[in-house]
């Protein structure tokens, strides 16, 4: 199965209804979709691409986000290609080490940073270097637009290779993820059910699209489904409430971001009810969501954010429920586990353990990655004797079914013999008046090998005294879980997004206690 065809097979008989409204007032119908992924499918085609070591070409992209870029995509699966999206805010070295780990046949970049690739893309033995522009500029557009606007798209089976998708590579090298068509097709199918995707929806695509959430999360839903999209080049609440309220073209009811563009629509007087009465779905994902943020944004939309689960190796995990009569949106859950995906909680011997108890998640199913690229070593280990992925995420499932994330186990601290998560004392601390947000993180100490630090953002005006938070929480936690340091800062270190970066944290404080 080829995913494109899966796609395109649920696209509308009447190819010029509109597909994608950008907030530049671009209107892409189907239609357009078909024709412009063709003629790029068909420039590909004529590049006599060449694979290596049994896998597909890859189509390498460096580029802002733009249908066009959208259209590349599915351009490189329909033309039988493995696509790799890179966020466009690598440089030179970081840029290299994709090139060279993942050798694709052709590297697309922005037009102002070819000067720069030019030699990059030679040292990595790239075939085809061509430029694509936000603005719709640039080579990559130029050679396609001589191509026929017919092609049938290449035979591929379920399992031959998609895409690749790096991860954030926040300890050791990045590691490229293989996700196969059916990993990316069982799992946007998925989704379509469980969130009731209808055919008078619309998305409003705020997301970047070089990651999972942004392009195969919103997008497959949406192409899928066959519903139209509303696309905007980058995140703005102004923007975002100007689209949800717009009567023009196709209204938007689904929403999809991470929790800090919640956050930033919060800060906005214009996010009210009655400017998202006509919205059928907020979903928010890819870092955890703080409960005060989850619970304002119902209190002022009358909307309860649905929170989901899932990674780059596995697309989604986990989610609450859409329908009400499958239970309540729970603050600090991600969710029941998908239909078709297997979760369990296991102890450090891989034994499984019961309801309620902290352990390392791990998971099986369709959705689930074949390996990470060129890495046999971390493949087996990422993988247990009997076929489940280690995600590296620690949590529990309580008595419903919903399961809590405790943080990923490389940030579990080890203070005095005793295990402390993160997420359990970043919750307490984040309750304290004129806390807005903590990380808490563990470092070098000379008795205890990790001491417990917190890093917490003030609110405007606040001015936090450490010694009274540290005597709060010796209240209500355990002495060995309570900071012995509290350190204020005005923003926490993030990626594009929205993860806390506790390895940033680690390296600015790991001198604290020496």
């Amino acid at each position: 199965m080829n995913l494109f065809t899966a796609l395109r097979a649920a696209w509308p008989a009447t190819q010029t209804d509109t597909a994608i409204l950008t907030d530049i007032g671009l209107a892409y119908t189907w239609q357009d979709l078909d024709r412009a992924t063709a003629m790029l499918a068909n420039l590909l085609g004529s590049l006599k691409l060449h694979g290596t070591d049994g896998r597909p070409p890859v189509v390498a992209a460096h580029v802002d986000k733009s249908v066009e870029a959208l259209m590349l995509y599915l351009a490189t699966l329909r033309a039988g290609c493995a696509f790799l999206p890179l966020n466009p805010a690598y440089r030179a070295d970081e840029l290299n080490y994709f090139v060279n780990d993942a050798r694709p046949a052709v590297l697309v970049c922005r037009p102002a940073d070819q000067e720069w690739v030019i030699p990059l893309a030679a040292h990595g033995h790239v075939e085809h270097l061509f430029t694509l522009g936000a603005d719709r500029t640039g080579s990559l557009l130029a050679h396609a637009a001589h191509q026929d606007d017919q092609h049938e798209p290449a035979t591929r089976q379920a399992g031959d290779l998609a895409a690749i998708l790096y991860t954030s590579g926040t300890t050791g090298r990045s590691k490229g993820a293989m996700l196969s068509h059916h990993n990316l097709w069982s799992n946007a199918r998925t989704l379509l059910s469980l969130w009731d995707w209808r055919q008078d929806d619309c998305l409003l695509h705020a997301l970047p699209i070089f990651h999972i959430h942004g392009l195969f999360v919103a997008c497959h839903c949406a192409l899928l489904s066959g519903t139209p999209m509303r696309w905007l080049g980058a995140f703005d609440p102004a923007s975002v409430l100007r689209e949800i309220t717009a009567t023009q073209g196709p209204r938007a009811s689904i929403f999809m971001g991470v929790p800090t563009m919640y956050v930033r629509l919060l800060h906005d007087a214009g996010l009210t009810s009655q400017a998202t009465q006509h919205m059928r779905l907020f979903v928010s994902g890819s870092a955890p969501m703080l409960t005060a943020t989850h619970e304002a944004f119902a209190q002022r939309t009358g909307q309860t954010i649905l929170e989901r689960y899932g990674m780059s190796e596995t697309g989604m995990l986990c989610s609450n429920p859409c329908r009400t009569s499958e239970g309540p949106r729970v603050p600090g859950s991600v969710g029941r586990p998908l239909p078709g995906v297997g979760l369990r909680i296991v102890d450090e011997d891989g034994e499984v353990l019961p309801a309620q108890a902290i352990g390392q998640v791990e998971v099986q199913g369709a959705n689930v990655f074949g390996g990470y690229l060129g890495m046999p070593d971390k493949t087996a280990e990422a993988f247990t004797p009997d076929g489940w992925f280690r995600t590296g995420d620690v949590g529990h499932i309580d008595g419903h079914g919903y399961v809590h994330l405790s943080g990923r186990a490389k940030d579990l601290i080890i203070t005095g013999g005793f295990n402390v998560y993160p997420a359990e004392v970043e919750a307490l601390i984040d309750k304290q008046p004129g806390v807005v947000e903590s990380a808490v993180i563990g470092v070098p100490h000379p008795d205890f090998g990790e001491g417990v630090v917190a890093v917490i953002v003030a609110a405007p005006g606040q001015l936090l005294q450490e010694s009274e938070l540290i005597t709060n929480l010796k209240d209500t936690i355990a002495g060995f879980k309570v900071p012995k340091r509290i350190f204020t800062v005005p923003d926490l270190p993030r990626n594009a997004m929205g993860k806390v970066q506790k390895n940033l944290l680690r390296q600015s404080f790991q001198h604290t206690f020496q």
